[in-house]
């Protein structure tokens, strides 16, 4: 009698924007935790990543949102912290004036493990060690190398935040992108997934140009749709992956697939909320481009971004042993848009360069 092939979990998760949906008193990640450990109604995971956005500040992060999260991951039940991966979104970033440089996404995000005493993660509990540095490391489960890369809203206007808020506009050192392609070059037998907190240039859902906002054309303004405008925060790249070592517009992710179709195998990402269903563009959550997958998503936050479109929601991964086939699946934490639980018009089957080898 055959056996039933082995399979891992990966929890693709983010934008839970705590502080935010606090002041409504909502528990944005613990109630996700929650309903994933679940006995009856959730799912099995054996680590997520989380694409950043913890904090849903509007200015720089403080300590009692930092305090709020750790309190929200005390809804892990079956899970550790060393279990979940975090990479830094623009909420996340300190402002230009700050003397220590993401201190607050190093101190409660802590992918390193370097401040176990106040984040709960514990190098020597991680399933799979890290290897790199805060913005950009790797890990490795069986055959699937991850590539995490966090985004640099830290260095002031129009890179990074400044006094108006977020300036949404994903960054990335050229340091990041360096390693990036030493990664992806040295490791063609791998799978690879890379993740940051914004999507790249036109490949999902509102990740063009100035699709972020509603065109006023009327008298030529745009207005809050997926992102609020700061009009010297780079407002036309606020939906995607736009600076690369202070570069507008640079697209050296996108042009180093465009020449080289296939080198990756799927990039997560998330950032733009909105509904499972949502098209832009002719562009939706999951779609594939230069022989790559790409997936947005997020958001498990309800209230940060317009209630219209704000649905929380997240995506679990399956991986099947010796299976070249990814399953992507649709949670919906509440029943905003659907009825909580698997909202299965989404699910979809993605091709991978090569066949799943489970970890040992």
């Amino acid at each position: 009698m055959a056996s039933t092939p082995r399979q891992f979990n990966v929890w693709a998760a983010g934008d839970s924007h705590v502080g935010t949906d606090l002041k409504h008193n909502r528990k944005s990640l613990a109630d996700a935790i929650t309903q994933s450990e679940d006995p009856a109604k959730g799912f099995d995971w054996d680590i997520m990543i989380d694409v950043g956005d913890l904090s849903g500040n509007q200015g720089t992060p403080q300590d009692d949102e930092g305090q709020e999260v750790l309190e929200q991951y005390k809804a892990l039940k079956h899970h550790h912290r060393s279990q979940i991966y975090n990479i830094a979104g623009n909420h996340d970033a300190t402002g230009p004036d700050e003397p220590n440089t993401q201190w607050w996404f190093l101190k409660y995000g802590d992918p390193l493990g370097q401040h176990t005493e106040h984040s709960g993660v514990d190098p020597n509990k991680r399933p799979f060690p890290v290897q790199g540095e805060w913005d950009h490391y790797s890990f490795q489960f069986g055959n699937v190398l991850v590539l995490m890369m966090g985004d640099r809203n830290d260095g002031g206007p129009p890179v990074g935040r400044g006094e108006h808020g977020g300036y949404p506009a994903g960054a990335v050192t050229g340091e990041t992108f360096k390693w990036w392609v030493e990664q992806v070059e040295a490791n063609p037998d791998k799978i690879i997934i890379c993740v940051h907190h914004h999507m790249l240039k036109e490949t999902t859902v509102g990740s063009g140009e100035w699709e972020g906002f509603i065109n006023r054309e009327a008298d030529g303004k745009y207005e809050w749709h997926y992102h609020g405008y700061c009009k010297d925060g780079a407002p036309m790249g606020a939906s995607y992956l736009y600076w690369v070592d202070g570069h507008p517009d640079a697209k050296a992710f996108e042009r180093y697939l465009a020449d080289h179709p296939g080198a990756i195998d799927l990039w997560i990402g998330g950032h733009t909320h909105t509904n499972p269903d949502d098209v832009i563009n002719g562009r939706s959550h999951i779609e594939r481009k230069w022989d790559v997958n790409f997936l947005n998503c997020c958001a498990l936050t309800k209230f940060h971004g317009k209630p219209s479109l704000c649905c929380p929601q997240s995506r679990p991964l399956t991986f099947t042993e010796k299976s070249s086939e990814l399953l992507v699946r649709c949670y919906m934490h509440t029943d905003d848009h659907a009825p909580l639980g698997w909202y299965q018009p989404v699910e979809r089957q993605l091709k991978l360069r090569h066949p799943f080898v489970m970890p040992s």
